[in-house]
């Protein structure tokens, strides 16, 4: 073989292993810069929904405030603002989210029991009373129902009551090919390594988290440190919740630092959607979901 044709062959090769690594450097970076998607929680409009505040809403018209008035379109909605469950109500609420183009993600259960309850068969009743929700949220195009974890006993009793609970839920959820997530959401919940054990113990692919930037208040007047605990709960899960209060005057929440935090929830290779939930007082309703939804805009420039 002559020395041109061997120098030929030796850059072709050359060549040929650098485009290989070249397509997944590519494909690395273009992973690490993936950021996520912004929904928006339906409490971030309780007072609205309530009647409390200027301005007075229903069940119905989520989807169009959340688009029209917070540039947000996806929705995560909470039961107790739903006037049944009904197929005909659903209907409605579908009708409305595909006249705005807003997706409709999931549903935050509250006020169907205890799903660790100690009582086996007051347990089996509140897993009855969760499945029209996972209809209901099969019906709308959505992935999840969030759900409580309350029980009542020791650490470990309370672990495994609110493990068999879930257990059993997700079982009925699996066919419905929706997710049963839990949230920290009070007592036991908002420890991060307890409700991590949870999902060890239920082991199922439909069972999962939904990390609250907030909600890590354990009883008695103290608090699980609120990075460590999203941390722990981050391997599983399926939704993320950026709890805000109120902000500086360069737009930063002030309980929260939200670009350590999100750091912390892409870092576990999260991508999906992390739902503004704003509670504070000092802005209205509208203004505060804007600005958290400006700040995560921000963190999520920076981060990716």
């Amino acid at each position: 073989m002559s020395t041109s044709r061997r120098q030929f062959l030796k850059r072709s090769l050359l060549a040929t292993g650098s485009l290989a690594v070249g397509a997944f450097g590519s494909a690395l970076a273009a992973e690490t810069k993936k950021g996520f998607e912004i929904s928006l929680a339906e409490w971030s409009l309780h007072l609205a929904l309530q009647g409390k505040s200027d301005q007075k809403i229903t069940n119905l018209d989520f989807a169009r405030v959340a688009k029209e008035q917070c540039g947000i379109d996806a929705i995560e909605y909470v039961n107790t603002f739903f006037k049944d469950a009904s197929s005909d109500y659903l209907k409605q609420l579908n009708k409305v989210a595909d006249d705005y183009g807003v997706k409709q993600l999931l549903i935050m259960v509250d006020r169907e029991g205890n799903l660790g309850d100690p009582d086996k068969k007051k347990r089996a009743q509140v897993v009855d009373n969760h499945k029209k929700w996972v209809d209901a949220s099969k019906e709308l195009g959505g992935h999840s129902i969030r759900v409580n974890a309350r029980s009542k006993g020791s650490y470990d009793e309370q672990m495994k009551l609110a493990a068999d609970g879930l257990a059993q839920l997700c079982e009925y959820s699996s066919k419905q090919n929706i997710n049963v997530l839990v949230e920290n959401h009070g007592g036991l919940s908002s420890n991060g390594a307890w409700l991590a054990g949870v999902m060890k113990e239920v082991d199922s692919p439909f069972c999962g988290t939904l990390p609250d930037f907030g909600n890590f208040r354990i009883g008695d007047g103290k608090m699980y440190d609120r990075y460590k605990g999203v941390k722990e709960l981050m391997p599983w899960a399926k939704a993320v919740s950026a709890k805000s209060h109120d902000f500086d005057e360069d737009g930063n929440e002030t309980h929260t630092d939200y670009m350590k935090m999100l750091k912390i929830v892409l870092d576990a290779g999260y991508h999906g959607y992390v739902g503004v939930e704003y509670e504070g007082k000092k802005l209205p309703e509208v203004e505060g979901i804007i600005a958290t939804r400006k700040l995560l805009e921000k963190c999520r420039a920076t981060l990716t």
